[in-house]
C-alpha cells in the first residue's frame, strides 16, 4: 500500500473517531447540561494547534538549516582538500608539480565558472567535472616517487584527492530539495488549519484584531518561505557559497 494512501486513511480515521465520539457524547448528555459552564473548546483547540504547529515549523527550519550548513561544509572540505594537493606537490619535480597544479586550477575554475550554475539549474554536477577530478587522481597516483622525501608526500596526496572526491560526491547528493513532499503537505495543511482556527474565533471585530490576525498569517507565510528558500542548498536565495574555492584559489575565476 502506498505511503500517501496510508497517511490519508490514518487522517480520515482520526477525524472519524473524533467526530463519532463528539456525536455520541452529545447524544448521551443530560437534558439539563449547560454548555456555557464549560471552557471554550475552540479557544483551547486553537491554542494547542498553534503550539503543535510552531513546534513543527521549528523542526522544519532547523532541518533545512542543518542541510544548508552541511552543504556549505562539503564545499569547504572539497576546496581545502584540493588546496592541500596543490601545496603538497611542491616536493615533486617541477614538471610534475606544475601539471598537477594546472589540473587542480582547471578543475576549480570549471566548478566556479560552469558547474556551479549547472548544479543550480539542474540539481546535478557535470560529467566534465568528474573527468577533471579523475585527471587529478591520475596525476597523483600514477607518479612514482623518486626518493624517500617524495615517497613521504605520496600517500598524504592520495588521501587528499580521496577527500576531495568524497566531498564532491557529498555535494552532488545534496543539490536537491531536502524536505519530502509529505512534510510539505503537513506544513501547508497545518498553516491552513491554524489560520482557519483563528478565523473560527470570529476575528473581525476591531481593527486591532484584524491587524494581529494579518500579522500572524504573514509570519506563517514568511516562515514557510524561509523553509522553502533553505530547502535547496545550492539553487535558491540563501545558498551555499562558492567562496571557499575563491578564497583558496583566488586566480581561477575567468
Amino acid at each position: 500500500m502506498p505511503e500517501w494512501l496510508v497517511l490519508t486513511l490514518a487522517m480520515l480515521a482520526a477525524c472519524a473517531v473524533v467526530v463519532t465520539l463528539a456525536l455520541v457524547r452529545n447524544r448521551a448528555a443530560n437534558d439539563d447540561e449547560d454548555p456555557s459552564e464549560t471552557p471554550d473548546v475552540i479557544e483551547y483547540m486553537t491554542m494547542w494547534i498553534g503550539v503543535v504547529y510552531a513546534i513543527v515549523l521549528g523542526l522544519a527550519i532547523a532541518g533545512v538549516w542543518e542541510a544548508r550548513s552541511a552543504a556549505q561544509e562539503h564545499v569547504r572540505a572539497e576546496a581545502q582538500a584540493l588546496h592541500e594537493v596543490s601545496e603538497r606537490v611542491r616536493v615533486y619535480p617541477v614538471e610534475v608539480r606544475d601539471r598537477i597544479r594546472n589540473d587542480v586550477n582547471t578543475y576549480v575554475g570549471h566548478v566556479v565558472d560552469a558547474e556551479w550554475k549547472h548544479m543550480s539549474d539542474t540539481g546535478k554536477v557535470t560529467e566534465r567535472g568528474d573527468e577533471l577530478l579523475e585527471r587529478i587522481r591520475a596525476d597523483v597516483t600514477d607518479y612514482e616517487p623518486a626518493d624517500d622525501f617524495e615517497a613521504q608526500a605520496y600517500q598524504p596526496l592520495v588521501d587528499q584527492v580521496a577527500a576531495a572526491d568524497q566531498a564532491r560526491s557529498a555535494r552532488a547528493t545534496s543539490t536537491g530539495a531536502t524536505m519530502p513532499g509529505v512534510v510539505w503537505f503537513g506544513l501547508l495543511a497545518g498553516a491552513v488549519i491554524t489560520i482557519g482556527m483563528v478565523l473560527a474565533l470570529q476575528i473581525r471585530r476591531t481593527p486591532r484584531e484584524l491587524v494581529l490576525a494579518g500579522l500572524f498569517s504573514a509570519l506563517i507565510a514568511f516562515l514557510l518561505f524561509l523553509i522553502w528558500d533553505f530547502d535547496a542548498p545550492y539553487s535558491r536565495g540563501i545558498t551555499a557559497s562558492v567562496e571557499p574555492f575563491l578564497h583558496l584559489f583566488p586566480g581561477v575565476r575567468n
